[in-house]
């Protein structure tokens, strides 16, 4: 899917990947960019659209969903990150608040839109999605769940002509990491891959040099060819 003339919706846009993704769909010709934030932005572009809009927010999800008349792209990029202890459950819920439940509260807002777009939805997660990161056991958990949801969508929207991608990104040099002494990729060209690779419609997008070594032995490997497997499913069953 090339940008040009689209209407795309980046949550957590003020900042890090958010902010790049924004900057490069305008710069890809995308006619509208809906900017969500936490707080109120004051764009520049006559193209953007800020959206205030906190995951946990229903009140404000259903907002936007009514503001946003047509969309062709929707980007889950929001996400919380932290340190905490396995042992402490109430960081669990608050990073499954946002970076599972979150993103699917939006996507199930927004659906309308992008069936009758035959649009995209790219969920932004994490190589933790699929290799925990121990010492952030809530944002992997979170992360892993987020991909499953995505798999689960992929299956289910295809006979509706919706793509979905998950993005699975290394380290980026934002907010997040910024003190991890790590090498980072930038987030301007995490979001130039991201865009590149939805054009080019992949279904995984490892978007970093990190990541990008983990390419080829995924879109080849067992795990692959066994979500392929259980996606066939969901045909055979609605074609029962």
């Amino acid at each position: 899917m090339t940008l040009t003339g689209k209407t795309v919706l980046v949550t957590g846009a003020n900042r890090g990947i958010g902010r790049a993704l924004v900057e490069e769909a305008l710069g890809r010709g995308a006619e509208r960019v809906y900017a969500g934030t936490r707080q109120a932005l004051n764009p520049t572009d006559e193209r953007v659209t800020p959206l205030v809009l906190d995951l946990t927010d229903a009140a404000q999800i259903n907002l936007a969903a009514e503001t946003v008349d047509s969309l062709d792209v929707l980007i889950n990029n929001a996400g919380v990150y932290g340190y905490e202890d396995l042992a402490d459950r109430a960081a669990l819920e608050r990073h499954l608040a946002v970076n599972l439940f979150g993103p699917y509260a939006v996507t199930q807002a927004l659906l309308p839109r992008l069936i009758e777009s035959q649009g995209a939805i790219v969920n932004v997660l994490s190589l933790a999605a699929v290799a925990a990161v121990p010492i952030s056991p809530a944002y992997s958990i979170s992360k892993a769940a987020a991909f499953s949801l995505t798999q689960s969508l992929r299956a289910t929207l295809r006979g509706q002509s919706v793509d979905v991608h998950a993005v699975l990104p290394g380290p980026v040099d934002t907010d997040m990491v910024r003190d991890l002494e790590i090498p980072k990729a930038s987030p301007q060209s995490v979001a130039a891959a991201i865009l590149d690779a939805l054009d080019k419609g992949e279904d995984e997008i490892f978007p970093d040099p990190f990541s990008q070594a983990l390419a080829d032995s995924w879109n080849s490997g067992a795990v692959k060819a066994l979500e392929r497997q259980n996606a066939a499913l969901v045909s055979a069953a609605q074609n029962q």
